[in-house]
């Protein structure tokens, strides 16, 4: 499994009101949700962002509220991967429950450019920034998570026999 696209980067703690204003949690439909992903601090996000983009943030990227929300807007948008310093643990485990990949690596949080091109293999975790011709060791998933991610998150990994 691998994904590729454009970076478009955020900073630290990113929190699940700034993925999704509250004011938009009357809704499920993930479509609507997308619509309105990263509005507050980058009101272009949802007309800029093209499927398979990567977004990128810094350290505690999903801290704030355990709604899932926030991973469902950010995969509806198109988003292919999340990459980041490091996670809120409920945001990390909402992410895979949805089937949103993502993926801590302190050192292409810190050098990958809004921008860049970059590609990441979900088998070995291995992050190539094709811009700057570099690569960086992120942690890979083990086989089950993959399989969770693979079958486009857990209750469908449920339904398909895989747990």
């Amino acid at each position: 499994m691998n994904a590729t696209g454009t970076a478009i980067k955020y900073g630290d703690n990113i929190d699940t009101d700034v993925i999704i204003p509250a004011r938009y949690l009357t809704t499920t439909d993930p479509k609507e949700l997308a619509s309105h992903c990263m509005e507050d601090i980058d009101r272009d996000f949802a007309a800029r962002v093209r499927p398979g983009d990567i977004m990128v943030g810094g350290t505690n990227f999903g801290c704030g509220s355990s709604r899932e929300h926030a991973p469902i807007a950010i995969k509806e948008s198109g988003i292919s991967c999340v990459i980041a310093a490091t996670f809120a643990r409920i945001f990390y485990r909402n992410a895979i429950n949805i089937g949103l990949p993502i993926v801590e690596c302190a050192e292409a949080s810190a050098k990958i450019q809004a921008g860049d091109r970059v590609s990441v293999d979900f088998d070995t975790g291995v992050i190539t920034n094709e811009t700057r011709n570099e690569t960086y060791q992120g942690e890979p998933f083990p086989p089950f998570i993959q399989g969770i991610i693979s079958a486009g998150g857990l209750m469908n990994a449920i339904k398909n026999g895989m747990l």
